[in-house]
């Protein structure tokens, strides 16, 4: 066979309710040979709820990315289609695989996508906020690197954008004072546990989303989006 006989498949998944699952995605999952999966419990997990069995499913993290290249490449030359996902959302948003992907194209095989829910743009649809300009800063760095941004952020460095990033549910209530204190009490939303079974959407000021989450235990996976300064009040 030659070189460029397989096939890398990007696929999305949901990043919490099952049925958003699309239907490409599920028969690209279905027929892939091998998936190349974030954490293989959870895709095992999904697998199994969409019904399918018997899988090949390989780890691929951001700590075995560069050891995982050789097998992937092996399996593309005898042909195999592979799928990279990633735990929930779109592989390589704040996730691994762009590695492979970009290791995939210089040796010129075909690469494809099959793209489903994501936190960024869903939370950025529901927030209200225009979402023609944002800047995505995936998850912030911790202590004075976080504060540095958001000093950035206050000088416009960021122009008008809307800002998207995502955060620990234990350092959350840090954050947002962080982001009161250098930027200001500007409008933000906050999603936790999108589209799962116990979803909360919190819109506000910021001085408002500290008094909900600095108030009691906060859990699940945290997506906050930060209007841009054309949209505060004068």
């Amino acid at each position: 066979m030659t070189e460029n006989t397989g096939k890398l498949w990007i696929v999305g998944t949901p990043i919490g309710n099952l049925d958003d699952m699309t239907v490409r995605g599920r028969k690209i999952l279905e027929v892939a040979d091998v998936i190349l999966a974030e954490d293989t419990r959870r895709m095992r997990v999904l697998l199994s709820a969409l019904g399918i069995s018997k899988k090949e499913v390989v780890s691929l993290n951001m700590h075995n990315q560069e050891e995982r290249v050789p097998f992937v490449i092996e399996r593309l030359k005898k042909g195999a289609q592979i799928a990279l996902s990633s735990d929930a959302g779109m592989p390589v948003v704040s996730d691994p695989g762009a590695l492979i992907i970009r290791v995939c194209r210089e040796r010129g095989f075909e690469i494809d996508i099959a793209p489903g829910p994501s936190a960024v743009s869903s939370a950025l649809a529901i927030s209200g906020f225009p979402g023609s300009h944002f800047t995505f800063l995936g998850f912030l760095p911790r202590g004075k690197n976080r504060r540095r941004i958001f000093r950035k952020i206050a000088q416009g460095l960021y122009a008008e954008s809307v800002i998207v990033f995502f955060e620990s549910p234990f350092r959350l209530t840090e954050t947002l004072t962080d982001l009161l204190e250098i930027v200001g009490d500007r409008e933000v939303f906050v999603g936790r546990e999108m589209t799962k079974l116990f979803q909360e959407s919190f819109f506000g000021r910021v001085s408002d989303s500290i008094e909900r989450f600095g108030t009691s235990e906060v859990k699940g996976e945290i997506t906050v989006v930060l209007s841009g300064r054309e949209n505060q009040n004068a």
